[in-house]
């Protein structure tokens, strides 16, 4: 993706405004950080139970550092909020996902870890413009592979998931050490 970003409409994404999925940038920061943070809590890591500050630092350092696989990209709205009028473009979305080495096949595959869309901008297409934008990315990149894993509780997310990928039925199973 440049880094002017990407316009969807010739995605075959349709989107009921103008909303551009680009490249993180470290300018985005405060307004990337409330999504984040909305994504954690979605998931139950708020509060006493929210992730370290050092762990957020780490994770936003990561996007920057051309030695680390982690990438991300947001989704901006761009619709001034009255018709004639002009505003900051604001973002409404966010995705992190990785490159990494597989078992099974000689490239690499596609790890979305991370799709948040801000509360207001939920059911308007912003997360499957987020997930075509992966899609066309890892496409670019020669990987022939995206996967990802959401909570089986998160119905809405399932449903477009269904729609947007194949379910691949395996069970996700860890243990901390």
């Amino acid at each position: 993706m440049s880094g002017s970003g990407v316009a969807l409409s010739g995605s075959g994404v349709a989107l009921n405004w103008p909303v551009q999925v680009r490249p993180v940038t470290r300018a985005d920061f405060a307004q990337w950080k409330p999504l984040w943070d909305g994504y954690n809590a979605f998931y139950g890591r708020s509060g006493p139970t929210a992730l370290p500050a050092d762990v957020t630092d780490a994770t936003w350092a990561r996007f920057f550092d051309p030695e680390e696989p982690v990438l991300a990209l947001v989704a901006e709205d761009r619709a001034p909020e009255h018709p004639g009028t002009e505003r900051e473009p604001r973002l409404i979305g966010l995705t992190h996902f990785l490159y990494h080495r597989s078992t099974i096949q000689i490239a690499p595959t596609c790890y979305l870890a991370d799709l948040f869309t801000a509360d207001a901008a939920r059911g308007r297409g912003v997360g499957r413009a987020l997930i075509a934008a992966v899609y066309e990315h890892a496409g670019r990149a020669g990987v022939p592979r995206v996967y990802w894993q959401t909570h089986e509780s998160n119905a809405v997310a399932r449903g477009l998931y269904d729609r947007v990928a194949e379910r691949s039925g395996f069970i996700v199973y860890r243990h901390s050490v």
